[in-house]
């Protein structure tokens, strides 16, 4: 019932930008906290970056300070403006959501189907 669809992806230039959307639609009660995890080839799926519904952040050493999260809760969509990148952020990225269907659910964690990110020159 719940879609999470990511938008954005590409292949940019070391230095380039990029910002990836993330739209949750379907039965949603609540969300509670929105992430961006990425997977790059040979490699475990890693944390990029979390928002709360409080609006509190954390990101992974590797992004701090060049990569910015945050949400639009009325639209139920997450974002993540990627700047300065490397070719080492070249994975793909998925964004989750922890959320509830229905008032009698219990919390549980959506994923995206993910969007290539290549950083070439």
């Amino acid at each position: 019932q719940v879609q999470l669809v990511e938008s954005g992806g590409g292949l940019v230039q070391p230095g380039g930008s990029l910002r990836l959307s993330c739209a949750a639609s379907g039965s949603i009660f609540s969300i509670n906290n929105m992430g961006w995890y990425r997977q790059a080839p040979g490699k475990q799926r890693e944390l990029v970056a979390v928002i709360s519904i409080g609006d509190a952040t954390n990101y992974a050493d590797s992004v701090k300070g060049r990569f910015t999260i945050s949400r639009d809760n009325a639209k139920n969509t997450v974002y993540l403006q990627m700047n300065s990148l490397k070719p080492e952020d070249t994975a793909v990225y998925y964004c989750n959501a922890d959320l509830r269907t229905s008032r009698y659910s219990n919390r549980s964690i959506y994923w995206g189907q993910g969007t290539q990110v290549t950083v070439s020159s």
